[in-house]
């Protein structure tokens, strides 16, 4: 069996990008397809293997891109002049990306809290102590050296969830400004009053707007009540669920159904 289609999907699902597996699993007339036959397709259009080649392929493919888009599996028939070709489409969508800048403790803390909610987890550091897979084994990336430029090499769109939680007050202004107005579903920095303030300013000045800056969660996180790292970080991880989910945080004792 040609294995190249499936090493593909394996090599693009742990880099977090969408892909989809086209299966024949029904074939009719004359038609170099056949059951079985496998193909990868990535979001640009690029395929790996193939399921028969030629005009019943292109538009195989094109019905692939249409499934990735909306993000659905189903099958698909092609019916052309002398044959008829069932697959079926699986799309491999990615995964929400919880984006840490910084490797101290809370930062630990929430990678640990991600990792177990299934999300794909990012360390960006500029220490090498804090940025390293001895401290963060699980993490899907890990990025040691300059943060901000690092952050602005770094796609980053509506699956992001971003928290500034760095070593610095330099640190965490330049997560923001490597990020913000590039699509992240949530920005939230942790610190005081004060530093919150002090750095809006600074990127005030620089021409950011009061909208983008207003969109940033800080202070950071609800309030559990607690001040240990664990309650913090669950704190954090709680505000994100709920931005995630578009969801108003409530008691559930106090919803009425």
């Amino acid at each position: 069996m040609n294995t190249l289609a499936l090493e593909k999907v394996i090599e693009q699902v742990e880099k977090n990008n969408r892909v989809a597996l086209v299966t024949v699993i029904s074939e009719s007339g004359i038609s170099p397809a056949r059951v079985g036959l496998m193909m990868a397709v990535e979001d640009d259009g690029k395929t790996t293997a193939t399921v028969g080649g030629g005009h019943v392929e292109l538009e195989i493919t094109k019905q692939a891109l249409i499934q990735l888009k909306i993000g659905e599996s189903n099958t698909h028939t092609y019916r052309g002049e002398n044959a008829v070709v069932e697959v079926f489409i699986r799309v491999f969508e990615t995964r929400e990306k919880l984006i840490i800048a910084g490797g101290g403790h809370v930062a630990h803390e929430l990678y640990k809290i991600g990792h177990l909610q299934k999300f794909y987890t990012v360390i960006f550091d500029s220490r090498e102590d804090c940025a390293n897979r001895e401290k963060f084994k699980f993490a899907d990336e890990i990025f040691q050296g300059d943060v901000g430029a690092n952050l602005r090499d770094y796609n980053i769109d509506d699956k992001c969830f971003i928290v500034a939680c760095g070593p610095t007050h330099k640190q965490d202004e330049e997560t923001l400004r490597a990020t913000l107005g590039r699509g992240a579903k949530y920005i939230g920095m942790l610190g005081s009053r004060k530093k919150i303030k002090s750095i809006k300013e600074h990127l005030s000045g620089e021409g950011i707007s009061d909208k983008e800056l207003d969109s940033v969660y800080a202070p950071i996180g609800i309030t559990t009540g607690g001040d240990t790292v664990a309650e913090i970080s669950f704190g954090i991880f709680g505000e994100i669920l709920a931005v995630k989910n578009d969801c108003t945080i409530n008691h559930m004792k106090d919803i009425k159904k």
